[in-house]
């Protein structure tokens, strides 16, 4: 599934930057025909770029999330799973050596 996460956000990667350019290329025109200022052209193409950076989150967040919940489904311990035994069998070591030495 994580496969179809990473097509799809390369896609929207592609569609994203062929859009940038195509706005990019609009904004020069208006500008030149003075229907809007370079300063407005400017903010609008950083508009554009916090929406996109915005996007990035929202997939990467998404992508965390569906590998999260395979991980989940086909039993593979994460990090945390693996951070909690060690520190039981650390607890654990701990007792019997305390044992031991009574």
């Amino acid at each position: 599934m994580s496969d179809y996460l990473r097509k799809g956000f390369l896609l929207g990667l592609g569609a994203a930057i062929s859009g940038k350019e195509k706005l990019e290329e609009k904004l020069k025109e208006l500008v030149k025909k003075n229907e809007i200022t370079q300063e407005q052209a400017k903010n609008m193409m950083q508009s554009f770029i916090e929406k996109g950076d915005k996007k990035t989150d929202e997939w990467s967040a998404k992508q965390k999330d569906q590998i999260k919940k395979s991980a989940e489904e086909f039993g593979i311990a994460t990090k945390e799973d693996v951070e909690q035994l060690r520190i039981r069998i650390q607890e654990l070591e701990d007792k019997i050596m305390e044992l031991t030495k009574e």
